[in-house]
């Protein structure tokens, strides 16, 4: 999903190594169109295809959504790194014994934000899923602080108190703690954080995690299908495409996004990345109709100032790189 942070790594959001040779444009200018085009389609999968997707298979258990979306994704990312020829770099990654622990860790926390996702879709719950990865740049902010010693700028204390600010009050006004919201942005930052310590590039990486969580989500698989049935078996022909699709559903907004990292400055990839959870809200509010009512607004304007705020910040501390990056 989104990223915004300097230790960010693409998961749900974007976890795709950004040397996936996807249109490869003669000049800057052109590089630069299609940098946005990609990071757009990427974002605005992510803000509507993919929410969509499992909102219609919202009757199928979550946990065996989670599961097929391993085992039908990892098969494709095998192949996609045979195509570009950096499946070694996925084998080297398997045989480092410091490599691979560390993957362990961030197999499990990309698991539990995938599921909190799917959780959050079919429990009507998307709003509260927006506005984690609204705040997710924020989160990164302070573990960047926290557990790397970064110093924060001026307006990024404002935007970490505006958040903060922003959860409390939809915490008081709700009558709970937002956990939808606070384990995305945790999940997802604590697995960025932790990713930028692993020397492995992202696409050979996240398949290394997929593989570590295979065997347990193939047990899953089979459990559910002793028990009650998998949805594959058991539901309409149509349903259990679209289940079969969860693989290819995954991947292309990470190769799309693979090409944008490639041409864009991280400060412009960092603004397109509110894309989605800006999708995701129209989405629930208009389409799902989920309530969002006066105190879920108060807590969203403030969401939203720290959002602008971060930003900021963000454009004026890129303001002298380079327009473009090819790493």
């Amino acid at each position: 999903m989104p990223l915004g942070s300097k230790f960010f790594s693409p998961s749900d959001p974007a976890i795709l190594c950004s040397t996936v040779p996807i249109l490869t444009p003669n000049n800057d200018h052109q590089k630069a169109t299609a940098g946005v085009i990609l990071a757009v389609l990427a974002y605005g999968w992510w803000a509507v295809v993919t929410p969509l997707y499992f909102w219609v298979l919202k009757d199928i258990n979550a946990f065996e959504l989670v599961a097929w979306r391993v085992l039908l994704g990892l098969p494709v990312l095998i192949l996609l790194l045979l195509c570009i020829g950096r499946l070694n770099e996925f084998l080297t990654a398997l045989k480092n014994p410091r490599v691979f622990a560390l993957l362990v860790l961030t197999a499990g926390l990309i698991s539990v934000n995938w599921f909190v996702f799917i959780w959050a879709v079919v429990t009507d719950r998307l709003s509260e899923a927006s506005l984690g990865y609204y705040i997710n740049p924020i989160v990164s902010v302070i573990l960047g602080m926290v557990f790397l010693g970064e110093r924060l700028r001026r307006i990024q204390w404002m935007a970490v108190i505006l958040a903060i600010a922003g959860v409390t009050v939809l915490a008081l006004r709700v009558g709970g703690v937002p956990w939808i919201s606070l384990a995305l942005a945790g999940s997802f930052g604590l697995y960025g954080l932790t990713r930028k310590q692993v020397k492995c590039e992202a696409a050979p990486g996240l398949t290394v995690e997929m593989l570590i969580v295979f065997p347990f989500m193939l047990v899953g698989v089979m459990i559910v299908h002793s028990r009650e049935g998998s949805a594959v078996t058991t539901e309409t022909w149509w349903m259990a495409i679209l289940i079969l699709l969860s693989g290819l559903i995954t991947i292309v907004p990470l190769i799309c996004f693979a090409g944008a990292a490639r041409r864009l400055r991280l400060a412009t990839v960092g603004l397109l990345q509110y894309i989605a959870p800006t999708g995701q809200l129209l989405l629930a509010v208009l389409a799902f109709n989920e309530p969002f009512g006066a105190d879920r607004i108060a807590a969203f304007a403030l969401i939203w100032l720290a959002v602008i705020c971060y930003s900021v910040d963000s454009l004026r501390a890129h303001s002298t790189s380079p327009v473009l990056t090819d790493q």
